[in-house]
C-alpha cells in the first residue's frame, strides 16, 4: 500500500510540475534580466538562478526552462514578422515603381507610334506628290525645320535678381521631371539590372540624345531629408570630383533654395584634360511631400550669371539632372536621378572619345554610385553590417575616398597643388611629376613634423597605354592576386621605409625583384561586393647580408574595385599605399595604382566565365562547334586604356637617383603587364595556326601526347577515351580532363617546379599559366604528402609511376585541398629520355 501511495504522489508532482504557471511581474522581470545576458541558460545557470532569485523558488527548473523556451521562440517570431514586413513595404514600393515605369514606358509607346504615322505620313506625301522639284524640296525642308526644333535663347538674368533666378530653377525642374518620371528622354535599360526586394534598383541609359545621360530609381531605409543631405554631398560619393564650391545661396519665396556652384572634376587618365562645371542648384518640396534637388548649367543659353572662367579645365555643361526623393509608405524612400552631362567630346583624342560617349559609364561613375552609397550607409546605420578591427564604418569610407583622392590627385597633377613636370630622358613614355611643397595637396590633417620623412618631396611617375581584347576585370583581378608577377620588392620596400625617420638607399629595379608572398586580410567590403578595402602584408625575405633591411614585413592598404565581369562600362581600379604597423585612423598616405577603363561598350551576349589560363589558346576556330551559353572569344572586340601611376618620396639630393628608379620601374611595370594582358586576351587565331606553345615547354600538343602515350605505357591502361586523333582533340580533352594534371620539372639540386597544369589543375592550385611557374612541388604537398611522395620517388623512376594515398595539399592563396587519391608517372619524350614527372589528383575539393 505504502509503495502504491508513493507512485501516485510521484505522478502528482509530475503533473504539477508540467502545469501552465502563471508569473508574477518581479518573476518575469528576473527572468528578462537573464535572458538579456544568456538567452539560452544551461541547466547549472537555472539552478543558480533559482537559489539566488528567493521570487524564483516556487517554480521548478523545468517550467523554467519551458520559458526560456517559449522567449526565445516569441523572439524568433517577432523577428520574422518584422523581416517580413520589411519585405512587403519594399514590394510594395517597388510594385509602385514598376508601375510608374508602366506608365512611362506606355506613354513611350504612344509617342513612338505617333513619330511613326507622322514619318509614314511625310514618306507618302514625298512620293506621291506630283509637284515640282522645288515643291518636293520644300515639303523635306518643313520636315527637317519642325525636327530641329531649335533651344529658345533667354535673355541674360542678372546675378542679383532673384526672379531671374528663380525663373531659371523653375525651368530646371520642369525639365528634369520629364526625364525623371516622363518621356524626354528615350531610356533603355541596362542589362542584368533586374528589379527587386534587395536590388540596387532600375538602371537606364539614353539613346539618340545629347550628350550622356543615365536614370536609376530604387528605394532605400533613410528618410527623404536624410537622404537630400546625403546627396547634396557630391563629394562624399563621387569619386570623380576634385571639389564643389558653393558660390551664393539665394532663398527662394517657396521655402526653397538656389544655390550657385563650381565643381572640378578629375580626369580619368594621363591623356586628357580635367572638366568643371559652372551650375544652378535647386531645391525645392512638391505639393507631395517630394524632395527635388535639380541642377544645370549656367551657359549663354540659358542665361544667368558668368561663372569663374576655366584655366587647366575644359567647360563641361550639365544638362537638367538631379534626384526626386519621395517618402515611402512605412518608412523610408523612393529616389529617381537623372544625370545627363555634355563632356565636351570633340576636345580630346579621337581614341578616346568612347569614353565621354558611353551613358554606361555615366551610369556606373554617378548614377548607381549615388544609389550604392546611400544603401551603404543605410544599412550601416541599421547594425545590418559588421566591420572587424575596431574601425567605424565612416573610418574606413574615409580611407577608400582618401586612396582614390590620392590616386586622382598623382594621375592630375594639378599645377595649383604643386606639381611640377621633370625634363624626360628622351622617350615619352613615362611622365614624371615633383610636387616639392607635399602640404598643398596632403590637406591639413598632417603636421609640419610628418614632413622630415619625405625629404624634399613627392615624386609621381605615370603612364597610360592602350590594351586591346583584354577584359578590365579580369586583369586588375590578376593584378591583385598576383602581385609578384609585377611588382618589385626592392621598391616596395623603399616605399615603406620612406615613411620611417631614418632614410633608405633608392633601389635599382630589377626585372624580377626578389621574391616574396603576400597575404590579404579583408577590412570591409561595400554591400554588393563592387569594392574591397583591405590590408596585404608582404611577407620580407633577406638572401644576402646588404639586403637584410628588405628582410622585414611591409604593410600596404589596398582598395580594388570593379573586379565583376558582369558589370557593364565599369571602370575597373587597384590602389595601394604603404602603411605601418599602427596604420592610425590619420596616417599618411601615397597611393599608388592601376586604373582600367573600357572604351568600347561590351556586346549584349552572355558573358563567358574565363580562367587567367590557356582557354583561351584552346578555342582555335569558329568553325568548332562551343557549349550553349558560351562567349564567341573569337569576336570578343574590346579596346581600354590602362593608367599606371606610382608616388615616391625623395630628398633633394637624391631627387634624380630616385626619378630614375621611377622611370625605370614603371617601363619594367608596363611591360609585364603587357605580358599578363597577351596572356588573358582571348584568342584570335585561326583554324591555320593552332594552338600557342607553352612557355618553357614543347608545343602543347606534343606535350599531350607525351602524358598520355607515357600514362598509357607505364599503367597498361589510357589516360582517357581518345575520340578523334586529328588535330588538337588530345590537347582539348587532356585540357577538359575532370582531374586535376599538372606536370613539373625534374632537375638535379633544384625542387621541382610547376610548368604545365590542365584547366582543373589551375582551379585547384587557384593560379594562372603565366603564375604557374612560379609554383614549386614543395609548397603544394602537406608534410605527409612529401614525405609519400619522397618514398615513392625511388619507385617511380624506376617503375615509371606510382600511386599516392589521399592527402591535403595547399594553393597558392594558402587554401588547403582535400584529394582522395594521386597518381604520379614520368612523362618520356619521343626519345624516351625523362621531360618531366605528371601528376593526377583525383576527386579534389577545397576543405
Amino acid at each position: 500500500m505504502a509503495l502504491v501511495m508513493h507512485k501516485d504522489s510521484s505522478n502528482n508532482n509530475q503533473m504539477d510540475s508540467s502545469k501552465y504557471v502563471r508569473y508574477t511581474p518581479e518573476q518575469v522581470e528576473a527572468l528578462e534580466r537573464v535572458y538579456a545576458e544568456c538567452p539560452k541558460p544551461s541547466s547549472l545557470r537555472r539552478q543558480q538562478l533559482i537559489r539566488e532569485c528567493p521570487i524564483l523558488s516556487n517554480i521548478e527548473p523545468k517550467q523554467i526552462k519551458v520559458w526560456f523556451q517559449n522567449r526565445r521562440c516569441r523572439e524568433k517570431q517577432r523577428k520574422e514578422a518584422s523581416r517580413l514586413q520589411t519585405v512587403n513595404r519594399k514590394l510594395t514600393a517597388m510594385n509602385k515603381l514598376l508601375m510608374e515605369e508602366n506608365d512611362r514606358l506606355q506613354k513611350q509607346v504612344s509617342h513612338l507610334v505617333y513619330e511613326n504615322g507622322y514619318m509614314k505620313q511625310q514618306i507618302q506625301t514625298v512620293s506621291t506628290a506630283t509637284t515640282t522639284d522645288n515643291s518636293c524640296e520644300s515639303v523635306v525642308m518643313s520636315g527637317q525645320n519642325q525636327q530641329q526644333n531649335p533651344t529658345p535663347q533667354h535673355p541674360q538674368r542678372d546675378a542679383n535678381n532673384p526672379a531671374g533666378l528663380l525663373a531659371i530653377a523653375e525651368e530646371t525642374l520642369a525639365e528634369f521631371l520629364s526625364k525623371a518620371t516622363g518621356t524626354a528622354v528615350d531610356w533603355v535599360q541596362m542589362i542584368g539590372m533586374k528589379p527587386g526586394p534587395d536590388s540596387i534598383g532600375i538602371v537606364a541609359v539614353s539613346r539618340n540624345c545629347s550628350g550622356v545621360a543615365a536614370r536609376a530609381c530604387g528605394l532605400v531605409s533613410l528618410e527623404p531629408t536624410k537622404v537630400a543631405e546625403i546627396l547634396k554631398d557630391r563629394s562624399s560619393w563621387y569619386r570623380d570630383c576634385r571639389c564643389v564650391d558653393v558660390l551664393s545661396i539665394v532663398p527662394t519665396g517657396n521655402g526653397g533654395t538656389i544655390e550657385l556652384m563650381y565643381m572640378q572634376t578629375y580626369a580619368p587618365t594621363t591623356l586628357a584634360a580635367a572638366r568643371d562645371f559652372w551650375t544652378l542648384r535647386y531645391t525645392a518640396s512638391l505639393e507631395d511631400g517630394s524632395l527635388v534637388i535639380c541642377e544645370r548649367s549656367l551657359t549663354s543659353s540659358t542665361g544667368g550669371p558668368t561663372g569663374p572662367p576655366p584655366t587647366t579645365f575644359v567647360r563641361a555643361e550639365m544638362l537638367p539632372s538631379g534626384f526626386l526623393i519621395r517618402p515611402c509608405e512605412g518608412g523610408g524612400s523612393i529616389i529617381n536621378i537623372v544625370d545627363h552631362i555634355d563632356l565636351d567630346v570633340w576636345s580630346v583624342p579621337e581614341v578616346l572619345r568612347p569614353l565621354y560617349e558611353s551613358s554606361k559609364i555615366l551610369a556606373q561613375k554617378m548614377t548607381i554610385a549615388a544609389l550604392q552609397h546611400i544603401r551603404q550607409i543605410a544599412q550601416e546605420s541599421s547594425g545590418e553590417i559588421q566591420y572587424g578591427g575596431g574601425r567605424q564604418p565612416a573610418v574606413l569610407r574615409t580611407f577608400s575616398q582618401r586612396l582614390c583622392r590620392g590616386f586622382n590627385d598623382a594621375v592630375n597633377g594639378f599645377v595649383d597643388d604643386g606639381w611640377s613636370l621633370m625634363s624626360t630622358d628622351g622617350v615619352e613614355d613615362v611622365t614624371i611629376a615633383i610636387n616639392s611643397s607635399p602640404n598643398k595637396f596632403l590637406g591639413s590633417n598632417y603636421n609640419s613634423s610628418m614632413f622630415p620623412a619625405f625629404g624634399g618631396g613627392v615624386l609621381c611617375a605615370k603612364a597610360s597605354m592602350l590594351l586591346q581584347n583584354v577584359p578590365p576585370a579580369l586583369l586588375v583581378r590578376f593584378l591583385r592576386e598576383h602581385r609578384s608577377e609585377w611588382a618589385d620588392y626592392g621598391v616596395d620596400a623603399y616605399s615603406a621605409a620612406c615613411l620611417k625617420a631614418s632614410p633608405y638607399a633608392v633601389p635599382c629595379a630589377r626585372p624580377g625583384g626578389f621574391p616574396s608572398s603576400q597575404v590579404i586580410l579583408p577590412l570591409a567590403h561595400t554591400i554588393e561586393h563592387e569594392e574591397f578595402l583591405e590590408v596585404v602584408r608582404i611577407e620580407g625575405h633577406a638572401f644576402s647580408p646588404e639586403d637584410v633591411a628588405l628582410a622585414r614585413d611591409m604593410y600596404l592598404l589596398q582598395l580594388c574595385s570593379g573586379v565583376d565581369e558582369n558589370s557593364i562600362g565599369a571602370c575597373a581600379q587597384l590602389v595601394f599605399a604603404p602603411i605601418d604597423e599602427s596604420f592610425a585612423d590619420d596616417a599618411l598616405l601615397l597611393p599608388s595604382g592601376f586604373r582600367v577603363i573600357p572604351l568600347d561598350p561590351k556586346t549584349d551576349g552572355p558573358v563567358a566565365s574565363r580562367t587567367l589560363d590557356l582557354a583561351s589558346t584552346l578555342e582555335v576556330g569558329s568553325g568548332n562547334a562551343r557549349p550553349a551559353g558560351e562567349a564567341d572569344l573569337n569576336g570578343y572586340n574590346l579596346r581600354s586604356v590602362l593608367t599606371i601611376a606610382f608616388q615616391f618620396t625623395f630628398e633633394n639630393h637624391l631627387r634624380d637617383n630616385v626619378a630614375a628608379m621611377a622611370r625605370q620601374y614603371v617601363r619594367s611595370v608596363v611591360g609585364s603587364v603587357q605580358r599578363v594582358a597577351m596572356a588573358i586576351a582571348p584568342s584570335r587565331l585561326s583554324t591555320q595556326l593552332g594552338p600557342k606553345s607553352l612557355p618553357g615547354s614543347p608545343e602543347a600538343l606534343t606535350l599531350a601526347r607525351w602524358i598520355c602515350r607515357s600514362y598509357r605505357i607505364h599503367t597498361g591502361t589510357e589516360l582517357f577515351r581518345v575520340e578523334c586523333t586529328a588535330g588538337d582533340a588530345i590537347l582539348k580533352q587532356l585540357w577538359h580532363h575532370s582531374d586535376a594534371i599538372m606536370c613539373c620539372s625534374v632537375k638535379t639540386n633544384a625542387s621541382p617546379v610547376f610548368t604545365f597544369a590542365n584547366q582543373a589543375g589551375l582551379d585547384m592550385l587557384e593560379t594562372t599559366l603565366v603564375a604557374l611557374q612560379d609554383i614549386v612541388l614543395d609548397k603544394v604537398l602537406d608534410e605527409s604528402g612529401r614525405k609519400v611522395l619522397c618514398s615513392e620517388f625511388s619507385k617511380i623512376m624506376q617503375q615509371g609511376f606510382a600511386y599516392l594515398p589521399a592527402g591535403i595539399c595547399v594553393s597558392s592563396m594558402n587554401r588547403p585541398v582535400s584529394y582522395e587519391q594521386a597518381i604520379a608517372w614520368k612523362v618520356l619524350n619521343d626519345d624516351d629520355s625523362n621531360h618531366c614527372l605528371a601528376f593526377m589528383f583525383m576527386n579534389w575539393s577545397f576543405v
